[in-house]
């Protein structure tokens, strides 16, 4: 593979490693079955066999520059990684696509003194978010009238961010938080929370191949598609017609729900888009209304 190859191709970048990964493949895997691709071990570009599209796997946080500065079209990558790299001005966050979903959050040893953000300004913070933590700090500094001396310290450190405690290295830090398990593990405690993230869809706010416009709505559109999908479920019941006002109360649908007649005088059949995170609560009120035959159907796909 050369530069020549890439000629005319959208470009679209995905983390090459961690916990976006293997969604983001999903993601790509569900947004098209024609959208054939195959990744040669030790190669970070990829082209898609019958597209106009060649896939660069680069680490998270090189995503958000790649694509703010133009070279790359489009990226997946993590909202808290955008606002770390100062990118934030030259993305656009087209989608956010609700995974990897986490918190990045001030915490300190459980078993410590330090019970609130106030109490740690002007100590030690190690972090892997030195921008978000210095700017979060900084603000703090300012309420609290610290200065020179007196102000917090943060401190880098590249990994491994919640042994630092642990080590003497510092009297807190502030780093991602998915499950909190590890934080949990290292005897640590949140106290507060700087941002919250997932993973998201960018696009550059100054493109550098307008060719490519349409070509970028397509798979926004695709991914939108995918994303929807994820949320929703369809439910679909029989129920007496003298009790469908309650039961479309329960089920209103996204504009309204598909009714059907049944042979059975006075029945009929409803077909209803619904959240999939209210699944259990709404099929347990279906039943109390009166529902019969509950039945869910999962969507790979659709356009809402």
């Amino acid at each position: 593979m050369n530069a020549d190859s890439l000629d005319g191709r959208l470009l679209f970048a995905i983390p090459k490693k961690g916990r976006l990964y293997e969604k983001c493949l999903s993601i790509l895997a569900a947004i098209g079955a024609d959208i054939q691709f195959r990744r040669h071990a030790r190669l970070d570009v990829c082209l898609v066999l019958n597209h106009p599209i060649a896939l660069v796997f680069l680490p998270a946080s090189d995503i958000p520059s790649f694509v703010g500065k133009g070279n790359v079209d489009l990226g997946i990558t993590g909202h808290d990684v955008i606002v770390e790299s100062q990118m934030h001005e030259h993305v656009t966050e087209e989608l956010r696509l609700g995974f990897g979903k986490c918190a990045l959050q001030v915490q300190v040893p459980e078993a410590g003194s330090i019970t609130t953000v106030e109490d740690l300004a002007g100590k030690r913070v190690v972090t892997s978010f030195e921008v978000l933590s210095g700017d979060y700090f900084g603000k703090l500094d300012d309420q609290l009238r610290l200065s020179g001396d007196k102000r917090t310290k943060i401190e880098y450190v590249g990994g491994s961010v919640e042994a630092a405690c642990a080590l003497g290295l510092a009297d807190g830090i502030v780093d991602l938080v998915e499950s909190g398990d590890t934080m949990r593990a290292a005897g640590l405690h949140a106290i507060a929370t700087v941002l919250e993230t997932e993973a998201v869809l960018i696009k550059s706010r100054v493109p550098k191949h307008e060719a490519h416009s349409d070509l970028i709505t397509l798979i926004t559109n695709r991914i939108k598609g995918v994303v929807a999908a994820s949320k929703y479920a369809i439910c679909q019941y029989n129920i007496a017609r003298d009790r469908l006002p309650s039961a479309i109360a329960i089920t209103p649908g996204r504009r309204a729900p598909t009714i059907s007649p049944l042979e059975t005088d006075n029945w009929v059949a409803v077909s209803s888009m619904v959240e999939k995170k209210r699944l259990a609560q709404i099929m347990d009120d279906l039943v109390t209304t009166g529902a019969e035959d509950i039945l869910i159907f999962n969507l790979d796909n659709c356009r809402v």
